[in-house]
Formats: structure tokens, sequence, C-alpha cells
């Protein structure tokens, strides 16, 4: 594309939002129908409202946007104040009036196409807005196939630019050197109460905020057969309000932008490369070497694609998830070797220390201890070093920031997990890091508010936690790849997703858990099958109830075979056995119909239910179990295609360990357990 928009970083503050406003009313583009997805389906409903059909009506007078003072020193007129719109509203603009369903190649063309329905040729001001200055400037006319508008220099002359250099003159020579032709984007409408303009403004806010937001400089080059906004758009645009409604963890967001940066430099180099090949006819060694840098660089824009498209997509944004604070370093053993055991007290009474001392204080080798007092569970954690313990005494904490564990350490609550409670405070990515080798964290209560991620990540190591009640606000556990979880006698509820997260080539032992009111129960991903072995999952005796969605899930790739299955089914109308779910609904159903039921049928009833709890039980381990064994045919065959006749037991047998049994699922919304295929 000629002159795409400057590239900024997409992360607008947010503004205070006003009453929604809608885009220009040209008829919607006709497109082919498209696969039923129920966000769409809610922004579609979203855009039928009444402000969208109605909007920009040229019988009502007045206009129906804002306006907002530009910043700067100069006495600019105001500007309409657009940068506001919210999903649905850009979601709309784009998909039924701007770019339908065109290909990439085909976007400056629809985009053209569009403005030339809603946009005023000629008679508006706008403020030319560069990165070095700011001028007021009068359109006489539009370039619509360029995306430019032919601009004049309005009277009085008003401009503010970083030093004085842009003068009167200056600025005339410059606008004869672009032939009085700037980018559109570039262009912000200075405000109109009559409404005339209120299209004009909108207009160029949207194709603003694509060239700022959405477009990439390498996407005209995407394949041409998939329909560009279904494939880039939407998941950009759903990427940005996530971004700014800090639903992103903040080390993604970062990583989404140097990933950004990258590649937009490897490619500007990559098509320098290219530029001088084709434009050379020499074969000489030189030659062959700008060929070799030229598939070194093209190499390298495709895999930060991919990366890319990964955060961009936001069903694989969550699924994948995002594993940092690998650079934790552990502090190690104190020079000297010795322990410290740290206390937290909020109040310490003489009883309570002269209880803590008989039961904490004095071990056998208590002369060699030595015993720290500090009154924040945070600055307790982070002055421990490898082997040192943390008692917090009764009481409710609240913290301002992330406890980042990298040491083998006890952190212990002295009581019940009721009455020592650590509230996190303030808006954070995390709560609990954990990545030391053995770490443990025994009789707590900790409660997440306002948080992206989880409330506690194992990241590496092993990491034990009994007797605990982790009341959450987003994910609840996650256990990353080669890190390890045992979670034993612990209550966790209220969790916007899963209540424990489980990673391939990770292991997680759950032993008498009560995991509850989540979105899902237990969340096991075993979809990296070419890079990490499956995870090892022991559940024994837990209780999973009155979860939005399945008790357990696993989530894997779907086989050719079985998406010809679905195929079929989905074109003969039939529909998969319903899951097991809601065990005693029946059982209780029974009870209150039948209030006189007699011990014979109340003993038949709740062996029914003790036989669908079993039945359960083996489902999970035996479809988690078949997974492992694909995985482990798809090592044969792929060691055989390499001419590995015999492998190594060892590495042929890394199949999930699975241990289900005792279980308890009830009420759970969609059923004991469902795979999600992607």
């Amino acid at each position: 594309m000629a002159e795409p928009g400057p590239q900024g970083n997409g992360l607008d503050s947010p503004a205070p939002v006003p009453a929604p406003v809608s885009s220009p009313v040209p008829v919607p583009r006709e497109r082919p129908e498209q696969a039923e997805d129920p966000q769409r389906e809610d922004a579609d409903s979203d855009c039928s409202a009444d402000s969208w059909s109605d909007y920009g009506s040229r019988d009502k007078p007045g206009t129906t946007l804002g306006r907002t003072v530009p910043d700067g020193n100069v006495l600019f007129p105001d500007i309409f104040y657009t940068d506001h719109l919210l999903f649905y509203e850009r979601f709309s603009a784009y998909q039924d009036y701007i770019l339908a369903d065109c290909k990439a190649s085909e976007v400056k063309q629809f985009i053209a196409e569009y403005l030339e329905k809603v946009l005023e040729p000629s008679g508006w001001q706008a403020i030319w807005r560069t990165n070095v200055f700011d001028v007021l400037v009068a359109v006489v006319d539009v370039n619509f196939p360029a995306l430019k508008a032919v601009v004049q220099l309005s009277e009085p002359f008003l401009c503010e630019s970083q030093d004085s250099s842009f003068t009167l003159e200056c600025m005339q020579e410059l606008l004869e050197l672009k032939e009085h032709q700037v980018l559109l984007q570039e262009l912000f409408v200075v405000y109109d109460e009559s409404g005339g303009f209120d299209q004009t403004a909108l207009a160029i806010e949207h194709v603003r905020f694509f060239y700022r937001c959405i477009w990439r400089t390498w996407d005209e080059e995407e394949e041409d057969e998939f329909d560009y906004f279904v494939r880039c758009v939407e998941p950009r645009l759903r990427l940005h309000y996530d971004i700014l409604e800090h639903r992103v963890p903040s080390g993604l967001v970062a990583d989404h932008q140097n990933l950004l940066s990258q590649c937009e430099e490897l490619y500007e180099k990559f098509l320098n490369v290219r530029n001088t090949l084709s434009s050379s006819d020499s074969d000489s060694e030189a030659e062959n070497i700008s060929m070799v840098e030229g598939l070194k660089l093209y190499e390298q824009v495709e895999h930060i694609k991919q990366r890319l498209k990964v955060i961009e997509n936001p069903l694989l944004r969550y699924v994948f998830g995002y594993q940092k604070y690998g650079s934790l370093q552990a502090k190690g053993l104190r020079s000297t070797g010795a322990k410290v055991i740290h206390v937290v007290p909020w109040n310490m009474k003489a009883d309570l220390l002269q209880q803590l001392t008989r039961d904490k204080l004095c071990p056998e080798s208590c002369g060699t201890l030595e015993i720290q007092f500090h009154r924040d569970p945070l600055a307790a954690v982070s002055a421990c070093y490898e082997g040192d313990r943390v008692i917090i005494c009764p009481g409710h904490y609240f913290v301002d920031g992330m406890f980042s564990i990298a040491d083998s350490i006890e952190l212990e609550g002295y009581g019940l997990p009721d009455d020592v409670v650590i509230e996190k405070q303030g808006k954070g990515d995390n709560f609990f890091d954990c990545t030391g080798a053995n770490v443990k964290i025994s009789n707590l209560k900790l409660v997440q508010h306002d948080a992206v991620e989880g409330i506690l990540n194992v990241h590496h190591g092993k990491t034990a936690l009994e007797n605990c009640v982790l009341q959450c606000e987003t994910t609840g556990i996650t256990v990353r790849t080669s890190a390890e979880l045992l979670m034993r006698n612990s209550d966790l509820y209220g969790a916007k997703g899963a209540g424990v997260e489980i990673y391939p080539g990770s292991a997680c032992t759950l032993l008498h858990n009560g995991i509850h009111h989540c979105k899902e129960g237990i969340l096991v991903k075993n979809f990296l099958d070419e890079v990490y072995e499956a995870p090892r999952i022991t559940m024994v005796n837990n209780m999973i109830h009155n979860n939005e969605g399945y008790g357990v899930v696993l989530v894997r790739p779907a086989m050719p075979s079985e998406m010809k299955d679905a195929a079929a089914q989905e074109t003969t109308g039939c529909t998969q056995p319903t899951q097991a779910g809601d065990e005693a609904a029946c059982a209780e159903g029974s009870r209150q119909e039948q209030p006189g039921c007699v011990t014979d049928e109340l003993e038949l009833c709740k062996r029914a239910q003790t036989s669908e709890q079993a039945e359960n039980n083996s489902e999970i381990a035996n479809v988690l179990g078949a997974t492992s064994a694909k995985k482990r045919q798809i090592h044969r065959k792929r060691l055989s295609e390499l001419g590995f006749t015999e492998a190594d037991d060892n590495l042929m047998s890394q199949e999930m360990f699975v241990s289900v049994d005792g279980n308890q699922f009830k009420w759970n919304g969609k059923g004991s357990f469902g795979i999600f295929f992607f």
C-alpha cells in the first residue's frame, strides 16, 4: 500500500466514554454468509441499536459528536472528539461499511470507495498533525484513490512545532513539494456544530485507527483466498480493546509491542534486499550473499508473524498463555549458612507470643535459628533466602504487590485459613509467582481482586499448597510446563477462567480439594505434542461442583478423523451423547417427587449416584490416557519416518500419567468432563 499511515502502538489511553456514536450510514456491503460466532452475534446485535440506524441523518440538525481542545499553546480551534469509539462501533464500521469481505490486496480500494460515499470533498478545515508540527489547513479537494486530501494553509496562519523553523514560507514550500496533498489520517477535522461534517470526522477517524492499530506493512502480501476482516481485523481489534480494558497481562502487551517493532524493522530490511535483487541482473558472489541474507530475513519475519498471530488470536492467547518470570534469580543460602524464621505479627499479645514460641519457635535446634519480625507478609517473603520459613500470625493483611518466590521456603499461617487472610490491593497481573525448587504454602486464605492473571502461578520447581482457601477473580492456579503442584485439603472458588490450569510437561496432584463456582473446574492443556510431553495428573477425592462449564475439560488438537466425524454429524444433524453432569440431579428430583420413598429406593438412588461418580472418574482417566496413547503413536511414526525402527522405551513411554479416583462432580453447568478441539 502506498504511503501507509504512521504505525502507532495502538494503546490509546482510555478516554471518558460519552454516549455511543456510530459510523456513517451508506448501505452496508453485501457479504457471503459466515460461520456463526457468539461474540460476532453479540456485536451484530449491539450494532443494530436505534442509534446506528438514525445516526448522521441530515434531517436532524446539530452535531451528535463531542468536541475537544487540541494540545499546545497555539489557539487552534476545537476539533471533533472521535477517538472514544467503542468496540462494537468500530467492529460494525469495518465489517459492514468499509471492508466487508475484501481481500488484503483490496483494502485500499474498499476504503477509497467507502470514503467517496461519506466524505465531504471540500469546504472544511482540519489540523494537519505530524510528529514534528501541527498546522491549520483548509481542505479544497480529496484524492480518494490515494487516500489524500488536497489542502492549503488557512488564514490566519496557525502552526505549532518543536522549533521555530516552520514559518509560513517554510510550510508553503513543504506543501508545494507534496503537491498540496497530505494523508487523510493525518487530519483532525475542526469542530462544526451544524452536524454537516460528522460523517467526515468519523470516516477519517476509522481510516486513522485502521492504519495505526490494524494494518501491518506486510498484510498486502498475505494470501488472497482469506477474508481480511475475519483473519486480521477482528482479532487485532479485539486485542486492542482487551488491552484497553486490562484483560491482557502487561508482560504480554510489552512482548506484542516489541514483536511488532522487530517485525517492522526486519520486514523493511527484507524489502530492501529484495528490491536490490530484483533490480540487478548479475549473478555475482555478492548477489548470492544477498539472496541468502534475504532468505534469513524472510524466515525471521515469518517466525515473528506467527508469534504475533498467536497473541492476536483471543483463543490461542488464552490457550497458550504467557510464560514469564523464568529469569527470576534465587538468592540461595546465606553466606553464613544460617536459616531464619520470619514472623509477621498483626497484634502480638503476650499469650500469642507464648503460644507461638512454644509451637513454632523452639525446635530442638533453636539455638542455631535466627528470628526476624516483620509487619508486612510481602516484606517477610522478600527478605527470605533458601531454607527460610515465614510464619504469619492471625490477621487480615492487605498487600499491594506481587509475591515472587524463587527460593525453597515455607510460608505458613499460624491458625485456620479464615484467620490468616492476605488480600491483594490495587491492579496487577499476578499475586503469587513461584519458581523455587521446593515451595510450601499452608494455612492461608488468599484473596485476589482486579487482576489479569491467576492467583497462583507455578512456573518452575515444585509448589505444595496445603489447607488453604483461594478466593480468585481471574484464573485460579496455573501449573506451567516443567512445574509441579501438590494441592491438598484446599478450597478454590470464584475464578473467571479455570480453577486449575495444567500445562503440557507439568505434574499436578490434587488431593481432597474443593473446586467450585469457576468458569471451568480443571483445564488440562495437551496441545504442544511436538514439543512437550503430556502432563502427569493425579486427582483423588476432590469435590468439583457448581462450575459454569465442565468439571474437567481437556484442550487438544483435533485429529483429521475427528474433524471428518464432526462434519458428518453436522451434516446428518446428529449430536454427541450428553456429557456426564449434575450427577445427583436425578436422585434429588426423585426425592422431591416422592417424599415417602421407602428405604430400598433411597438405597438404590445412592448406589446409582455412586456408580455414576465412578463412571465419571473412569471416563476422565480413559480419555486422558487415550490422548496420551495417540501422542505415543505420533512419536513412533515420526521416529519411523526418520529411520529409527527401535527406540528407547523411556522415550516411547512419555504418556500422560493419570490417576483419577474418588472424585465427585456435581451441578457443573456443562457436565463432568468435556473436550475442546482446536
